[in-house]
């Protein structure tokens, strides 16, 4: 009967560790490749860095889009990406920062709602229109976050002096980046090896509390070595600043669980092997660079 059913638990657990195996593996190699291109578009900041947040916030809204379509909404996928598009042209332009804000979002509002009125059902037409403005702010305002904070000093060709006297803009991205990949995967293989009890089991049935308390560590870690020294923040809301990290990265994954529970699907896309799509990767850090960046305000930047 066990063969009839291909039910033998001597065939299945190994195949299933082989295949968990291979998936951490791919999971190493695509963060290899991934992390010095990433990296190298925060040492050059600028437009280099604006070119390097558009092509994510591009790739991210097609994802997004298509997990809409996927559940039967329709988006109108343009205007979220003029919309998105504005919101990085703002921060990179922090003196008509206002203006450009005011005239996207007046844009997005008088743009997007007669473009339903020549739909040809109308149901529905409410909430594609809602989510058109919704993957907008969802997208392009937190990866705005990400130029504001890297700011215009270059960090290119080379720089001069002690490591810990790099521009101030590089340390905080850094700081976003390294502490969000440090507490995933540390919750990852906390959760993997000592994961006992559920966080969200509604939203997202694979996270635990023991892998969350496992990233705090990692976050908090991080998070001294990248403020102290380099930015001179107290020890104490370095500590802080690693858990309200930690915290964020935590919201931002369980959203973006949220939504592909309520679109029914597994990944957000096939583009990162071991990972899944774009979006997967980076839904922590776009919570997690709104903290930093009033964080930087709080301290004096």
């Amino acid at each position: 009967m066990q063969r009839a059913t291909g039910e033998n638990p001597q065939t299945n657990k190994p195949v299933k560790a082989n295949k968990q195996g291979q998936s951490v593996g791919q999971r190493w190699l695509t963060a290899a490749i991934a992390m010095p291109i990433v990296l190298a578009f925060v040492w050059l900041g600028g437009w280099w860095g604006f070119a390097g947040v558009l092509l994510i916030v591009v790739i991210v809204i097609y994802e997004l889009h298509m997990m809409m379509l996927h559940a039967g909404y329709h988006p109108i996928i343009l205007v979220s990406l003029a919309l998105s598009l504005l919101f990085l042209i703002a921060a990179m332009l922090p003196q008509q920062r206002l203006l450009i804000l005011e005239c996207g979002l007046s844009g997005a509002l008088l743009i997007s709602f007669p473009w339903l009125f020549f739909r040809k059902k109308l149901e529905g037409a409410m909430v594609d229109w809602a989510l058109t403005l919704a993957i907008a702010t969802y997208v392009g305002w937190p990866m705005s976050f990400f130029l504001l904070l890297r700011g215009y000093t270059l960090g290119w060709p080379f720089h001069t002096g002690p490591w810990w006297l790099l521009p101030r803009g590089i340390w905080w991205v850094l700081i976003v980046l390294l502490c969000v990949w440090g507490f995933d995967t540390a919750a990852f293989f906390a959760g993997r090896y000592f994961g006992r009890h559920k966080l969200a089991p509604r939203i997202s049935p694979n996270k635990t509390w023991e892998g969350v308390f496992g990233g705090f560590v990692l976050s908090i870690i991080a998070s001294l070595f990248l403020t102290i020294k380099p930015l001179g923040i107290p020890w104490y809301l370095s500590i802080l600043l690693g858990i309200l990290i930690g915290v964020a990265a935590v919201l931002g994954d369980l959203a973006e669980s949220l939504i592909k529970r309520q679109t029914d699907v597994k990944d957000s896309g096939q583009l990162m092997p071991g990972h899944g799509g774009l979006l997967d990767r980076v839904d922590s850090v776009m919570f997690a660079v709104i903290v930093v960046y009033f964080f930087s305000l709080f301290v004096g930047g």
